[in-house]
C-alpha cells in the first residue's frame, strides 16, 4: 500500500498535470531488499521517488516505468537477477508484461507493475456555433478533455494540447495570441482560406512573430472535403489526434552499460560520462570506473 506521504504526492503531480508512474512491487523473492507492497513514483525526467528495491532493481523500474509513460500502457515488469542471457537484455514479452534480466542485482526475482498516470490532454474551444458544440461532444469521445473558452479570457496549463478557434469572426485575435504565446502543439483557426489570411495579416500588423503566425492551421483542420459542422469537427479532430500522436512516437530512451550489459534509461539521473563526443551511461559507480581505467589503459 502506498504511504500516505507518496500518495500525496501523486495527487500533487497529477493535479499539476504532469505524467508520471506508480511502480508496485507485486511479488518479491529472496533475498532481496523489497517486499511486495513496496511502491515508488517515477517521474517523467526519470526521477524515482519511493523504494522498489536497491540501485539494481531501480534502472530496470526507471527504464520500463519511462517506456509506460510513452505509450500510455501500464506494464507488469519481471527482473530476473543473472540468467543465461549476458547481455541483461528482454528475455520474454507478452501482452502487458516484460521479463528482463538485470545483470547487476544479486537478490531473487522482482515483479513490479507499472501504471502511468497521464492526465487527457485538453482541447480549449473558442467560440459558440455549430461547430464548437460539435467539437465538444465529440472529443471527449477521443479521450480528450473538451474545454469551452470565451476569447482569450483562459489560462493555458502545462499539458494543454490545443486550442480551436471557431468564433467566427468574434474574439479570434487574443484567442490565437494566447494559444501562440502559450506554444501549444496545436492552434485551428476555422475560417475560409481568404478570411485565414486576412487574419494572419492581422496578427502580421500587430506585431506577432512569423514564427508564431506560420503555426496556425487555418482552414484548420485535415481536408477531408467536409461540409456538415460534424464532419468539419471530425476534420480538426483528426489533425489534433495526429498532432497528439506525432508527440509519442518517440520511444523512452535507453542505453546499454558497456561493462555489464544492463539496459538503463538515457536520462539525466543516470550515471554517465562523455567519451569520444557521445554520452555512455553506466548502472554504477563500480561500472562506470571500470570504464575509465579501461579507456586509460588503451590510451
Amino acid at each position: 500500500m502506498m504511504a500516505p506521504a507518496l500518495s500525496r504526492r501523486a495527487q500533487e503531480l497529477a493535479e499539476r498535470g504532469e505524467a508520471f508512474a506508480t511502480a508496485t512491487v507485486v511479488r518479491a523473492q529472496r533475498p532481496t531488499s523489497a517486499s511486495a507492497g513496496n511502491a515508488a513514483l517515477v517521474l517523467g525526467d526519470g526521477t524515482i521517488e519511493g523504494f522498489v528495491g536497491g540501485d539494481c532493481a531501480e534502472h530496470s523500474v526507471r527504464a520500463y516505468a519511462l517506456k509506460a509513460i510513452e505509450s500510455g500502457e501500464p506494464i507488469l515488469l519481471r527482473i530476473l537477477p543473472f540468467g543465461d542471457d549476458p547481455e541483461g537484455e528482454e528475455v520474454a514479452r507478452e501482452d502487458g508484461a516484460v521479463t528482463v534480466q538485470n545483470p547487476c542485482l544479486s537478490g531473487g526475482a522482482i515483479e513490479v507493475f507499472l501504471e502511468p498516470v497521464i492526465r487527457a490532454p485538453r482541447v480549449l474551444v473558442e467560440g459558440d456555433t455549430p461547430i464548437v458544440h460539435a467539437l465538444l461532444r465529440i472529443g471527449t469521445e477521443l479521450g480528450l478533455e473538451m474545454t469551452g473558452v470565451a476569447g482569450g479570457d483562459f489560462e493555458p496549463r502545462p499539458g494543454d494540447l490545443a486550442v480551436v478557434v471557431a468564433g467566427h469572426g468574434r474574439d479570434e485575435l487574443p484567442a490565437l495570441r494566447r494559444g501562440l504565446e502559450a506554444g501549444l502543439p496545436y492552434v485551428g483557426l476555422v475560417a475560409s482560406r481568404k478570411r485565414g489570411d486576412g487574419v494572419i495579416g492581422e496578427l502580421r500588423g500587430d506585431g506577432v512573430p512569423k514564427e508564431q503566425f506560420d503555426r496556425i492551421d487555418t482552414p484548420a483542420g485535415l481536408d477531408l472535403g467536409a461540409r456538415t459542422p460534424a464532419e468539419i469537427a471530425l476534420s480538426i479532430l483528426a489533425r489534433i489526434v495526429e498532432v497528439r500522436r506525432a508527440g509519442r512516437t518517440r520511444a523512452a530512451a535507453t542505453a546499454v552499460d558497456p561493462i555489464c550489459g544492463m539496459t538503463v534509461a538515457a536520462v539525466a539521473s543516470t550515471l554517465s560520462l562523455d567519451h569520444e563526443g557521445e554520452t555512455v551511461y553506466f548502472c554504477g559507480e563500480g561500472c562506470r570506473s571500470t570504464f575509465e581505467s579501461q579507456h586509460a589503459v588503451s590510451e
